[in-house]
C-alpha cells in the first residue's frame, strides 16, 4: 500500500515510521512532513495541508490508497469531508465531528447532555461577566479560549489575579485571536492527569495504552504551558480499574453521543483525562493522536498500523496488538524561548540511538552546510524502550545529557510522577 500522512511534526513522523514498521504499507509520504524524516527513508512533499485542491490532486496522480490526516487544523477545515466528496478514503473526522476539539463549548454541552464526567463550567463570550464570575467563584480555577489555541490556551489559576489576567489576556490582547471570542470557565480538578488514545469508527473503538504528557515547560511542573514536553507509558499510578472506567463512563458513551446526534466520528479519538477521588473525568477532548503521547504510545503498537486502519476505512474488522511488557518515555527538546519568544536557528547534534530507542523530527529545516536546525518551537523528541520506566529514562537522558543542546532546552524529569507515586 502507499499512503500519504498529512502533516508536518514529530506526532506524523511517529505515524510514518509506524506505518512503515507494520509491513502492509510500502511507501509513505508526509505532506509537507520536515528534513528529518527522511532520515527514516520516509517521503516528503511540500504542500500546504490548508490547500485542499492541491492535496486532492496529489493524491489523485499518485494513487494513494488512503490518506492519515494528523493535526488538528486540517480536520477543523473539513479536509476530510473535501477528500471524501473527491472519492479519497481519509483517516479522521469530519468537520462537523473534529467540533470536539475545535470547540471546547461544544464538547462541554456534548458532555453535559450525555452525563458524561467532567468539570463544572460556565462559557462567556464577554470579559466582564466572565471576571464576575471568577471573583464569585474564586480560586483554583481554570480558563480555557474557546478554540485551537496549539495546546497554549489553558491557564491553570491558583490566585484569582492569574485568572482575571488570563482573561484579559483572551478578551483584551486578543492573544489567541478567534480562538478566544469564548472562554470556557471550568472548576479546577485535583488528581492525576492521563491521555487514553481510542481508534474509532461510528460506535466501535479499541483504546490504546494510556501515557502521561508533561505539560509544562520546565522541571517539576514550572513555566508555562506548551504543547507538551515529554511524555511515557505505562502510566502505573493509574490503575487498570481507573481506565476501564474511563472507557466505560467516557470513551464508550462519548462515540455512542456523537453517532446519535449526527456527528459520528472516525479517526483517533483523544480523551485527556484526570483520575479524581470521585472516578475519571474529562478534562479536553481532541481529534487526532496526542503528541508527544503519540511518540511513546505507537512503538508498543506490535501489530501491523496500516492493516488495522484499512480495515477499519474498508469495513473490515482491525487487529491492534500492543507491548504490555515494556516501558517507553520520550523527551522533547525545544528552541529557546518556548512556547512565547522562540529563538530559532540552533544547530541539530547527531543523535546515537539503537534499535530501542529513536530520533522523532518536528521543528527541523535543512540548515545551509548540512545537517538541520531547529525552525520552530518544539524541535525533535527522544524515545526510548526498556524493561521500566527508570530504566527507560535513565537510557534516554544518558542520549541526551551528552549532546550539544546550545540554543535548546529540555525537562530533566519526565516520567518523575511515576517513580515517586
Amino acid at each position: 500500500m502507499k499512503v500519504l500522512v498529512i502533516g508536518s511534526g514529530a506526532r506524523e513522523h511517529a505515524i510514518a515510521h509506524a506505518l512503515l514498521r507494520g509491513g502492509s504499507v510500502d511507501e509513505v509520504t508526509v505532506a509537507p512532513g520536515n528534513p528529518g524524516m527522511e532520515l527514516d527513508g520516509i517521503r516528503t512533499q511540500r504542500i500546504n495541508p490548508s490547500n485542499h485542491a492541491a492535496m486532492i490532486d496529489f493524491v489523485k496522480d499518485n494513487e494513494y490508497d488512503w490518506v492519515f490526516v494528523g493535526p488538528e487544523v486540517p480536520l477543523i477545515e473539513g479536509i476530510v469531508d473535501d477528500f471524501e466528496q473527491a472519492g479519497i478514503k481519509a483517516f479522521g473526522p469530519t468537520k462537523a465531528a473534529a467540533q470536539i476539539e475545535g470547540s471546547k463549548d461544544f464538547a462541554k454541552r456534548l458532555m453535559a447532555r450525555h452525563n458524561i464526567p467532567t468539570a463544572q463550567y460556565r462559557t462567556f463570550d464577554e470579559l466582564e461577566p466572565a471576571e464576575d464570575y471568577v471573583r464569585e467563584h474564586g480560586a483554583p480555577i481554570v480558563i480555557k479560549a474557546d478554540g485551537l489555541a496549539a495546546g497554549k490556551g489553558v491557564t491553570v489559576a491558583m490566585d484569582e489575579d492569574t485568572a482575571l489576567h488570563a482573561l484579559e489576556d483572551i478578551f483584551v490582547d486578543h492573544r489567541f485571536g478567534s480562538a478566544g471570542a469564548k472562554v470556557v470557565i471550568e472548576d479546577f480538578l485535583e488528581g492525576q492527569e492521563f491521555s487514553l488514545m481510542s481508534f474509532v469508527h461510528g460506535t466501535d473503538f479499541w483504546p490504546m495504552p494510556i501515557s502521561q504528557d508533561h505539560k509544562r515547560a520546565y522541571d517539576n511542573d514550572e513555566g508555562p504551558n506548551t504543547g507538551g514536553m515529554g511524555a511515557y507509558s505505562p502510566v502505573p499510578q493509574i490503575g487498570q480499574d481507573v481506565v476501564d472506567a474511563a472507557i466505560e463512563t467516557i470513551v464508550r458513551p462519548t462515540v455512542e453521543a456523537m453517532a446519535a446526534e449526527g456527528t459520528p466520528f472516525t479517526g483517533i479519538l483523544y480523551a485527556g483525562l484526570i483520575a479524581t477521588a470521585d472516578g475519571p473525568k474529562v478534562i479536553e477532548f481532541n481529534a487526532r493522536f496526542g503528541d508527544p503521547e503519540t511518540e511513546v504510545v505507537l512503538p508498543k503498537l506490535t501489530s501491523d498500523l496500516g492493516a488495522g486502519i484499512d480495515a477499519i476505512l474498508n469495513g473490515g474488522v482491525p487487529e491492534f496488538a500492543w507491548d504490555e511488557e515494556h516501558a517507553t518515555l520520550g523527551v522533547v527538546l525545544a528552541a529557546d524561548g518556548y512556547p512565547n519568544n522562540v529563538i530559532k536557528g540552533a544547530a541539530i547534534p547527531e543523535i546515537p540511538v539503537d534499535e530501542s530507542s529513536h530520533v522523532y523530527y518536528a521543528g527541523v529545516a535543512s540548515a545551509e552546510h548540512g545537517g538541520l536546525m531547529a525552525s520552530s518551537g518544539r524541535v525533535l523528541l527522544v524515545e526510548t524502550t526498556a524493561d521500566d520506566i527508570k530504566a527507560a529514562q535513565d537510557k534516554v537522558y544518558a542520549i541526551i545529557d551528552k549532546l550539544d543542546t546550545s540554543g535548546m532546552f529540555y525537562r530533566h524529569d519526565i516520567g518523575a510522577k511515576a517513580l515517586n507515586a
